[in-house]
């Protein structure tokens, strides 16, 4: 007697939807990589502009010395937020990000005492982010064009 395993993928109720969702899924996954890292640019935009300008806020959050720790929040968020629309270092920059957006949810849950309701958008953002951390970039990264992923 021989036992069946199940397979890994759940089968479709559809099935004729299965050849959309192969070529569409690729196609999701850079979008919401190179729009996450469009985010990242605009938010980082201002900081790369006056590095040192945070360097009170994150002070404030027990990040000493905001002189060091400052330029370098600017510095990730702006120039990871451009490797990921690249997919150039993806899972480096995406984890890079990721801390940056956890301590994020640090200051607005504890720090700020807004719970939840102020840290909902860093937890979606370093969710997504988290994924590429585990994904990589996929076939439509730079990362792919050479070959060579992290």
């Amino acid at each position: 007697m021989t036992q069946s395993i199940p397979s890994a993928e759940p089968r479709l109720i559809l099935p004729p939807l299965e050849r959309i969702y192969e070529l569409g899924r690729p196609l999701a996954e850079t979008a919401m990589r190179v729009f996450a890292g469009i985010a990242l640019i605009v938010h980082g935009w201002p900081k790369i502009q006056n590095p040192f300008g945070m360097a009170g806020m994150v002070e404030g959050l027990g990040f000493a010395p905001g002189v060091f720790w400052a330029p370098l929040l600017a510095a990730t968020e702006f120039f990871g937020g451009i490797l990921l629309v690249l997919g150039l270092l993806t899972r480096p920059a995406a984890f890079a990000t990721t801390i940056v957006l956890l301590t994020t949810v640090y200051a607005h849950w504890v720090a700020m005492g807004q719970g939840w309701s102020g840290a909902e958008l860093s937890i979606l953002w370093s969710t997504i982010l988290l994924y590429f951390v585990m994904a990589g970039g996929n076939r439509f990264s730079v990362d792919a064009m050479i070959g060579r992923q992290f």
